[in-house]
């Protein structure tokens, strides 16, 4: 298999992790979303870029970019519609200290 090129992200990468709170007495599963697609979603929709402007930023092809919101998404809409946790944590990441664009 092909090594995965470092994505460059800005989010700093601290906990987080999100739960519903209406299913507390019970183990709740969850799904990992990576930092990648944490922050690919954060640009796409957070920010409206399109894929081609979060390719650069992110400095990897745009189809690359495809996938992760694809992979990125459809976790989100599981843990929504299946009352799951998100935890954010992971990936092929390095962080853009500064305010480099």
């Amino acid at each position: 298999m092909r090594p995965k090129k470092t994505r460059w992200i800005k989010c700093e990468p601290g906990e987080r992790c999100f739960r519903p709170q209406c299913n507390s007495k019970t183990k709740l599963e969850g799904v990992i979303l990576s930092l990648d697609e944490f922050e690919a979603v954060r640009f796409a929709d957070w920010e409206g870029l399109s894929q081609e402007e979060i390719a650069g930023h992110m400095k990897v092809h745009r189809s690359t970019i495809s996938r992760i919101l694809k992979s990125a998404r459809s976790k989100i809409a599981d843990a929504l519609v299946n009352i799951k946790a998100i935890k954010v944590e992971g990936g092929c990441c390095s962080v853009i200290s500064g305010k480099k664009k």
